[in-house]
């Protein structure tokens, strides 16, 4: 009885800070793009980390089962993922969470400039997120993943393939997933040079 309150408490603090996160980035989108004219975000999804999931990433890292070290060793219970137009935008979003009053960012990691060996793409936060309660403040980890439509397009295929397996992933498909986030890369940098280009001729236009 006593552990199952505890969980229920733990279970309100993410809930209460995923509730926050998404209106802070919210409200620093929106601010974003009312003063640059221009929405960098594709879509935004969100998702509060089931406790059987919290269980096996524990049981994965040898540690026990309870609330105590899923605070402790489950970085991701609460999680933000921000889909973005261009690479240009992941960096630009990074600034504006960082830049944040509301939003603690205590780790990050760049996994576009040096992708995972799987060939994965992303930039991951590791922030703190304020949740007020009636005995005072609490600080509760979320974990934010920024990438582009690429990317994202990549990163979802590869959990479905992966998925498939229960055992060891054949090396072939290994070899081809990877050769595929190559061509993901080579494309968000396409893409992006031609926004660029894009946005010389539109300047050049309106000096016109």
């Amino acid at each position: 009885m006593e552990k199952d309150k505890e969980l229920e408490g733990l279970i309100l603090k993410y809930t209460a800070a995923l509730k926050t996160l998404e209106t802070e980035i919210s409200i620093l989108l929106q601010d974003y793009e009312y003063k640059n004219n221009y929405n960098p975000v594709e879509h935004i999804k969100s998702r509060l980390k089931s406790y059987d999931s919290a269980s096996k990433k524990l049981i994965s890292k040898g540690y026990e089962v309870n609330t105590t070290n899923i605070e402790k060793h489950v970085h991701d219970m609460v999680g933000l993922r921000i889909v973005c137009s261009f690479l240009s935008d992941v960096y630009e979003i990074v600034k504006i969470i960082e830049n944040s009053d509301q939003i603690t960012v205590h780790d990050k990691e760049d996994y576009i400039t040096n992708p995972k060996d799987t060939g994965y793409s992303s930039y991951h936060l590791n922030v703190y997120i304020p949740v007020y309660l009636i005995d005072g403040v609490e600080l509760v980890e979320a974990e934010i993943q920024i990438r582009t439509v690429a990317m994202d397009f990549w990163a979802s295929l590869d959990h479905k393939i992966t998925y498939k397996f229960k055992g060891e992933i054949p090396e072939e498909i290994k070899d081809e997933m990877h050769k595929c986030a190559e061509d993901i890369h080579a494309l968000d940098q396409k893409m992006l040079t031609l926004n660029k280009e894009m946005q010389i001729i539109k300047e050049d236009q309106e000096i016109i």
